[in-house]
């Protein structure tokens, strides 16, 4: 690994650390992470601009939302936040939601802080699988692109699509290449009261917890209709 792929990558992970170091968040932070996610799912599904991602959830292999995406920075830029992923299994239905954390370094002139919600749908088999463990990366074997926004809109042919919008309602092109999301395996154990994995969560649904029903909800209706 050259030495700027090595500092990149330093820089990356303690990013990752910091946003997940608060493990020992209360049961209601917890759930507090879910109903944001929730409420990000209810913006996305009634926006007359997301006409794509709502025809299309429902094709998806998964979905991961992230409520508060932070991007700030001057000349090494950082974006960061935590989200769930929820998965479809072979019976179609949508998983318990998984904690995860994603972190990214940018370089470049980069001027002010931005605060979004991403929502990224999971279009292949092979991404979903990649995605199942601890940690992952887009870009190289998991592509991702910008997802289309507005009627009549096209999407690219990728692994992962990325919705997002500013709380002002705006429609940014957040560049996510080369993020990293790791799992919140502490947040998991707690949400779900047992030993979990994030496959025994979306895959083997082995774990529930009352608290993300309303946000399975949403997911399901918006891919039903």
């Amino acid at each position: 690994m050259s030495r700027p792929a090595a500092l990149r990558l330093f820089a990356l992970l303690t990013l990752i650390l910091t946003l997940g170091a608060c493990a020992s968040a209360t049961q209601s932070e917890r759930q507090a992470l879910v109903d944001r996610a929730q409420a990000s799912a209810e913006r996305f599904s009634a926006d007359p601009n997301m006409t794509w991602f709502r025809d299309n959830l429902a094709q998806a292999e998964g979905v991961l939302i992230i409520p508060n995406m932070a991007k700030a920075g001057l000349l090494i830029g950082g974006s960061g936040g935590s989200g769930v992923m929820l998965m479809r299994n072979e019976k179609k239905d949508w998983s318990y939601p998984a904690f995860y954390t994603v972190g990214s370094i940018t370089y470049g002139l980069q001027i002010g802080g931005e605060i979004a919600e991403i929502v990224l749908l999971i279009m292949t088999k092979s991404a979903r699988d990649s995605m199942l463990s601890n940690e992952f990366r887009l870009g190289g074997d998991i592509s991702v692109a910008v997802g289309p926004v507005g009627a009549g809109a096209k999407a690219q042919i990728v692994d992962v699509l990325a919705f997002s919008r500013t709380k002002g309602g705006l429609y940014g092109g957040l560049n996510l290449e080369g993020a990293l999301f790791v799992t919140r395996e502490a947040w998991n154990r707690a949400y779900y009261g047992k030993d979990v994995r994030a496959v025994d969560i979306l895959v083997s649904g082995s774990a529930g917890n009352p608290g993300a029903d309303p946000l399975r909800q949403v997911i399901s209706g918006t891919a039903a209709n």
